[in-house]
């Protein structure tokens, strides 16, 4: 028997060399650039600010799916070195206060002394110029800003809101301003809120109550009379709705103002007959009709005033009658735009009306400018009245409608000692008055297309409704001052 030799497998392992790939990566240490440079440097120091910066370098290793070796890290740690400037700033120097220039020294001739009856009071419109004068320009004092339609539409309804809200608060100085100065009767100008009336910017008074309520306070404090007479555009005889409409807004907006100041009825909203419109028995039935559309509270505080180019005291006198609305009587505009009922028997009748109505009566005084010859020229106010109409009852309202608006009120009250006057509230009157103002010039041209566009854009009208608006007398008002955005007050 033989034995073979067991035949054996020889089993071969192949091994891999594990190969490495090493591969470094170099971060480049943050780099800070120094500050820009200041202008107002005093001294310069500098530090060595030393950052470090780390290199990983990352090995790793392909392995078999059995086999895995772990992740190496290797770091090396550089030093960069930057050089950083700390700047101290010198401090910067005070501003000086510009020294408010001091008054200048005015020369007050003496006034030629004349008797009256007349023990009433005597006010004015608007503006008080030796507050609207004031310097520097930040500390004038007016109730007029107003803006652009476009700024209301850029900055918000808040912007012409804060405008008003400036306007108030001047009102309150002018009012402790005429009290100072034995001045107790005065117009609110009709733009102390501006757009307020707007169909699509308008808004209400009631952001400003409080305020309002203050200025009413004050004014009642002291007993002083305030009124208001919206602007030449409100025409409640207009033969287009959309006129009509907004004259109502207008009318509404100021018996709000009135009643948040709690003022009482005297207060009254004035409005002259408006346009004739080329048909001026139609015109008065519309007006008749608007009146009794509105609504109570505003009625109740409405009156009407002659003027000189469409109605005069007799054509308004029977409306007025039948109405029961007070009747302002003018003389300047009897003057121009003369009734065939005397004067005395107008204004007779005229303070039935207010007596009925438990109103102190009211009467506006104005004279034409030296040496007006043609009806454009006479209607501008002269800078001061001259004279008192005879046989004025005592409980009468006389506003002075005059270039001079304050300073006409106490050249009176020097001339007829009406009241005590404050001296350096005192200012002369212009040596060599023109006929020529800043508010009409001696022209009939009519407005502007543009002028014409600005009023439609305030009332939010079309300018075609706008267009008649044109046929109707202005007023004596204290023109509005556009406060814009990137723009002071006006000096």
């Amino acid at each position: 028997m033989s034995t073979q030799p067991s035949s054996g497998v020889v089993l071969r392992r192949s091994t891999r060399a594990l190969t490495v790939a090493t591969h470094s990566t170099e971060v480049q240490p943050p780099i800070v650039p120094p500050p820009p440079p200041t202008p107002k440097v005093v001294s310069v120091k500098r530090k060595r600010t030393v950052v470090e910066a780390t290199e990983i370098v990352e090995a790793t290793s392909q392995v078999s799916d059995a086999e895995q070796s772990p992740k190496k890290k290797r770091t090396k740690k550089a030093k960069a070195v930057v050089d950083t400037e700390e700047f101290q700033e010198s401090p910067s120097k005070p501003k000086r206060k510009r020294q408010p220039k001091p008054e200048p020294m005015y020369v007050i001739p003496d006034v030629e002394k004349k008797k009256t009856t007349f023990k009433g009071r005597l006010g004015y419109a608007c503006l008080n110029t030796v507050l609207r004068n004031k310097k520097p320009a930040s500390e004038t004092v007016f109730c007029s800003r107003t803006c652009r339609l476009d700024s209301i539409k850029k900055n918000g309804l808040d912007f012409v809101k804060d405008l008003a809200r400036k306007n108030v608060e001047d009102l309150l100085t002018v009012i402790q301003w005429n009290e100072d100065n034995n001045i107790r009767f005065f117009r609110v100008s009709s733009e102390i809120f501006p757009y307020a009336s707007h169909d699509k910017h308008g808004y209400s008074l009631n952001y400003c109550s409080e305020l309002l309520a203050k200025a009413g306070a004050l004014a009642r404090k002291y007993g002083h009379r305030l009124t208001t007479h919206p602007g030449q555009f409100t025409q409640l005889g207009s033969p287009k709705p959309a006129v009509v409409e907004a004259s109502r807004r207008e009318l509404a907006y100021h018996t709000e103002m009135f009643e948040l100041m709690g003022m009482g009825s005297d207060s009254v909203m004035i409005i002259h007959g408006g346009g004739v419109y080329d048909d001026k028995e139609g015109t008065l039935k519309r007006l008749k009709g608007s009146i009794k559309n509105l609504s109570p509270n505003v009625r109740a505080r409405l009156v009407l005033e002659n003027d000189e180019m469409c109605y005069n005291a007799e054509d308004l006198l029977p409306i007025c009658e039948e109405l029961d609305v007070p009747l302002v009587f003018d003389y300047h505009h009897d003057q121009l735009f003369p009734s065939s009922i005397p004067p005395k028997t107008i204004i007779e009748r005229a303070n039935a009306i207010w007596k009925r109505r438990g109103i102190k009566p009211k009467q506006h005084l104005s004279e034409p400018r030296p040496g007006a010859v043609s009806l454009m020229e006479r209607r501008a106010h002269a800078d001061r009245c001259e004279n008192l109409p005879p046989d004025l009852p005592d409980d009468m309202g006389k506003e002075i409608g005059a270039k001079d608006k304050e300073q006409a009120v106490l050249y009176l009250h020097r001339m007829y000692d009406l009241q005590p006057v404050v001296h350096a509230s005192l200012r002369p009157a212009n040596p060599n008055p023109s006929m020529r103002t800043n508010g009409r010039k001696a022209s009939p041209k009519k407005p502007s297309a543009k002028a014409i566009k600005k009023q439609a854009e305030k009332r939010g009208l079309d300018d075609s409704d706008a267009s008649d608006l044109t046929d109707c007398p202005s007023e004596d008002e204290e023109l509005p001052v556009e406060e814009e955005e990137d723009a002071g007050e006006e000096a």
